[in-house]
C-alpha cells in the first residue's frame, strides 16, 4: 500500500523542541496529494539506489514488456560496426558514451569529472559541450566540430579532441556572517584533431539530468505553460518566464520546448533519438545521416551499422521507457522543519518559477499518465539567470542567459542515486545552497532573501528541498 503522511496533533505537540528556534514562524500545510508528486500514477515508493529506475505502476502487460526492453538498449553499451551483436552495433564514428545510461547512471543525474588535488582526473562523461558559431540567421553549427563536441571515437577515427575543466573560487557570507565558497568553471580544448577552435566558438555545458517523470511533463497541456508565463508578468515582481518554440522531427512541427536545460526539445521522442544520434552516434529514420562533417574524412570512411542503426520499434520501446520512469514518493513531508522550509521556499519567491503542481492533461502516448495531480516544481519556462550562469550560447528562442527552470521532483535522492550533489546545468554547484546562490537575473530577488535569512530558516528552506 502506497505511503501516506500526515501532521497529527501528537507530532506537533512533540516537536516543541523542533519548533523552539522558529519563535512563532508559520508553517505551510501539506496540501491533499503532495506527497505523490507523480500522482497515483506515476508515483514509487522505493527511496534507494533504483529509486529512479522503476516503472510507473499501472502500465500494460505490453508496456511492461516494452519498459524492459527499452531498459536493456538506454543502458547497455552500443558497439563499433560490423560486430556479431547486429542489434546493437553502430556507435559512433564520433561519440560521448557507449549508452544512454553512461551518463544517466541508474536514471540519475550526472557530474562534472572528479578531481584530485585539483588535477581533472578524466575526460567528462555525463558532461557535453554544445558547440556554434554565430551566423547571419542566428548561431550555427562549427563547420568543423558541428554543434556538439566528442571527445571518444571508435578505432580508426580521431577523436575531437579532449576537454579541461578548472574552477576558480568565488567567496561571499550569508548575513548572519556565516561565510560560503562557489565554483566557477571554466572549458578549454586540446589535443585537437581537426584544425583549431575560433575565437568566437560559442560553447554550452549540459550535463545529463535525472530521468524520473518526464511522461508526465510532457503531458502537461500547453495552455498551463503560458498561463504561468501570463501570472508571472501580471504579479510585477520581475520575473518575466517565456516559452521556447523549437522544431520537434516527430510531430514534424514546431512545439513548445519542455526539455534539456534550455527548453530546447519539445518531446521526448526527438529528445530519445537525438541522444542517440548527438552523444552515441546512433543513426534513425529520423536522424539518418552520421555526425561526420566534411573536414573529418576519417570518420566519414567509417563503417555502419545498418541504415538506420537503431529501428523503430526499438527507439519506441527507449521512448516508452523514457517516459513511464515513476517519480520517488515525498519523504518526511509533514515535520514541522519540512512544512516551515516549504514557507520559506514561498516567500521568497521561489514558487514563482518553481511551479508546485498542474493537473495532466490527454496523453495519448500512454493514456494512463491523463488526469494526474503531479508536484514537479518547475513552470518549464525559459529565465534570465543572471550573468553568473550566462553561456551566452543562444538555443532556439532561449538567449545566452536564459535558462529553463528545471523540475525539483526527486532532488534530495540524488546522493542515494547517484553518491553526489551535484546541481545545475553544468554541475558546479556541490548543494542545494550552492545552486541557489548561483542565482542571478530574475531570481536575484530570491538569491537576496536566502542570504538574509537566519541559520534556522536556511536550514528548514534545504530540508524542504531534500523533502522532494
Amino acid at each position: 500500500m502506497r505511503m501516506k503522511t500526515t501532521l497529527s496533533l501528537c507530532g506537533l505537540l512533540l516537536a516543541g523542541s523542533v519548533l523552539a528556534y522558529e519563535a512563532g514562524a508559520v508553517l505551510a500545510m501539506l496540501e491533499p496529494g503532495e506527497e505523490l508528486p507523480g500522482g497515483e500514477a506515476g508515483t514509487t515508493d522505493d527511496f534507494g539506489k533504483n529509486a529512479f529506475s522503476l516503472p510507473m505502476p499501472g502500465l500494460s502487460d505490453q508496456q511492461k514488456t516494452d519498459f524492459v526492453v527499452g531498459n536493456s538498449f538506454f543502458k547497455k553499451p552500443w558497439v563499433e560496426a560490423p560486430s556479431s551483436t547486429a542489434a546493437r552495433d553502430g556507435l559512433g564514428p564520433h561519440f560521448i558514451a557507449q549508452s544512454c545510461g553512461a551518463c544517466h547512471a541508474l536514471d540519475g543525474r550526472g557530474a562534472p569529472p572528479d578531481f584530485d588535488d585539483g588535477i581533472q582526473q578524466e575526460q567528462p562523461l555525463a558532461l557535453l559541450l554544445r558547440l556554434s558559431v554565430p551566423g547571419r540567421n542566428g548561431p550555427q553549427p562549427h563547420p568543423v566540430y558541428g554543434d556538439q563536441f566528442n571527445n571518444r571515437a571508435i578505432p580508426g577515427v580521431k577523436p575531437e579532441g579532449e576537454i579541461a575543466i578548472r574552477y576558480t573560487e568565488q567567496t561571499g557570507n550569508f548575513a548572519d556572517g556565516e561565510t560560503y565558497t562557489l565554483l566557477k568553471p571554466h572549458y578549454s580544448f586540446s589535443k585537437l584533431n581537426y584544425g583549431p577552435m575560433p575565437a568566437d566558438i560559442q560553447v554550452s555545458p549540459r550535463v545529463a539530468p535525472q530521468m524520473i517523470g518526464l511522461g508526465l511533463l510532457e503531458a502537461i497541456p500547453e495552455a498551463d505553460i503560458l498561463a504561468n508565463a501570463a501570472r508571472q508578468k501580471a504579479e510585477n515582481k520581475g520575473i518575466a518566464g517565456q516559452p521556447n518554440y523549437v522544431y520537434d522531427v516527430f510531430a514534424r512541427r514546431e512545439l513548445i520546448g519542455r526539455f534539456g536545460w534550455k527548453a530546447n526539445v519539445g518531446s521526448i521522442a526527438h529528445q530519445s533519438a537525438g541522444a542517440f544520434h548527438g552523444d552515441i552516434g546512433i543513426t534513425s529514420a529520423q536522424f539518418p545521416q552520421e555526425t561526420c562533417t566534411p573536414a573529418q574524412k576519417d570518420c566519414a570512411r567509417s563503417p555502419s551499422g545498418g541504415k538506420p542503426e537503431i529501428g523503430k520499434k526499438k527507439l519506441d520501446q527507449v521512448i516508452l521507457y523514457s517516459r513511464t520512469l515513476a517519480v520517488p514518493a515525498r519523504r518526511d513531508a509533514d515535520t514541522p522543519e519540512v512544512l516551515r522550509g516549504k514557507q520559506v521556499f514561498a516567500q521568497s519567491q521561489c514558487i514563482s518559477c518553481h511551479t508546485a503542481s498542474y493537473t495532466t492533461g490527454a496523453f495519448a502516448a500512454v493514456p494512463q499518465l491523463a488526469g494526474q495531480k503531479i508536484w514537479p516544481y518547475t513552470d518549464l519556462l525559459l529565465h534570465d539567470m543572471g550573468e553568473g550562469l550566462a553561456d551566452h550560447r543562444p538555443d532556439g528562442r532561449a538567449n545566452g542567459r536564459q535558462w529553463k527552470t528545471p523540475p525539483l521532483w526527486g532532488l534530495g535522492l540524488v546522493p542515494a542515486v547517484n553518491g553526489h550533489s551535484r546541481l545545475l546545468h553544468d554541475g558546479r554547484a556541490r548543494n542545494a545552497s550552492e545552486a541557489i546562490l548561483w542565482h542571478g537575473g530574475e531570481a536575484e530577488a530570491s538569491k537576496q532573501a536566502y542570504l538574509a535569512l537566519p541559520k534556522a530558516d536556511r536550514e528548514a528552506l534545504l530540508a524542504f528541498l531534500k523533502s522532494l
